[in-house]
């Protein structure tokens, strides 16, 4: 969709990119690094200072004490990470559980690695379950459920609730979950993130993945990590090594120092901001009739396009895109079956100015 969107020199809302400005620490820590000669292959679970600025982020957010030496790993990026996990914990045959609508790196991953993915269906507009949907999903080759949260596409938060009942299901079926928590500073309304490697025994089964690519705005950085026990953080380490070497060495010392600089007014700033976003452009889907599934998190939103001429999801993105210059990405990717022929994804995480251009743009469907 961003090829066909630079076709028509239209407006981009397909492509997850976040336009907010790259945090002045961040610049300087990697441009430092740069100049001091930091730009060599890294340690095969990257720089220590960025393993330490991770640790003590994840001590703050989970109450838990985690070792920089032995429980963190750096990757190229959070799907790096993802991928890593999975080559050093799964097998080619085991089956994952895994929410849709959903991310479709992971589902690729899967894919390249002869995994099976076994769909629990999120219905909109709460994209609530139950534990009977997991229990139908789960079979003697379950070794893992994936989560995604706050989610890419549908903005979904798992509040505590619903991170309970996935503890207890995967305790219960003795499973790894795997969290990529991307999107966890992009919050609405008064939702919390919560990680489930906080809840009661659930610190040892749980490679929880995140990175910097979206709250730093630093997507071409390739930067992300996860945190585990030690035993899963050497074997996704020495995967991290074998498919990717390292991170890129002088920018994970700017990140390092982003994390270390950049207080709890920032990542307030940027959730309200994004939320300001959300609101405006939900409201401009809401009024030509194309109606948004307001999330919770994230810097997505699906909206209903049935009312666009086509018979599939991508018929009417690209009327959309023809008639009005806007790209969106198709429902039927987020989706194993047609559940999503429906549905587009829009990103609202723009430059005010590109976002309003869009719905000015999507006020020609009037």
């Amino acid at each position: 969709m961003s090829i066909e969107c630079a076709k028509v020199k239209g407006v981009n809302l397909a492509q997850g990119v976040c336009d907010m400005p790259v945090p002045e620490p961040v610049i300087a820590g990697a441009e430092a690094a740069m100049s001091k000669g930091v730009n060599t292959y890294t340690r095969f679970d990257g720089r220590y200072e960025l393993r330490r600025a991770v640790a003590e982020k994840h001590r703050h957010a989970t109450g838990m004490e985690t070792n920089p030496d032995t429980q963190v790993v750096i990757s190229s990026g959070a799907t790096g990470a993802f991928h890593c996990a999975c080559l050093a914990l799964l097998n080619e045959g085991d089956e994952v559980i895994v929410f849709e609508p959903s991310y479709g790196y992971h589902q690729i991953t899967f894919a390249s690695l002869g995994i099976t993915p076994r769909y629990v269906t999120l219905p909109p507009p709460d994209w609530k379950f139950s534990a009977e949907q997991l229990e139908a999903a789960v079979s003697g080759r379950t070794r893992a459920l994936v989560l995604n949260t706050p989610s890419n596409p549908c903005g979904k938060v798992f509040n505590r609730r619903e991170m309970q009942l996935i503890a207890d299901f995967a305790q219960a079926h003795d499973l790894f979950v795997f969290t990529d928590e991307i999107y966890e500073h992009f919050l609405y309304d008064g939702h919390k993130h919560i990680s489930p490697a906080s809840l009661p025994g659930m610190a040892q089964r749980t490679i929880t993945i995140s990175g910097f690519s979206k709250i730093f705005s630093i997507t071409g950085w390739r930067l992300g990590y996860c945190v585990c026990a030690p035993e899963w953080a050497l074997a996704i380490g020495h995967f991290n090594d074998l498919v990717y070497v390292c991170a890129p060495a002088p920018l994970q010392l700017g990140a390092a120092r982003g994390l270390e600089e950049l207080g709890p007014d920032y990542y307030r700033n940027v959730a309200a901001d994004h939320q300001n976003k959300r609101d405006l452009f939900c409201a401009a889907l809401a009024e030509i009739g194309l109606t948004p599934h307001i999330p919770q998190g994230a810097y997505y939103a699906l909206a209903d396009i049935s009312p666009l001429p086509g018979k599939t999801s991508k018929e009417r993105a690209m009327y959309l895109l023809h008639s009005t210059g806007v790209a969106c990405v198709p429902g039927n990717a987020f989706y194993e079956g047609d559940a999503g022929e429906t549905l587009a994804r829009f990103c609202f995480g723009r430059k005010a100015s590109i976002l309003a251009d869009a719905c000015e743009r999507l006020k020609k469907l009037k």
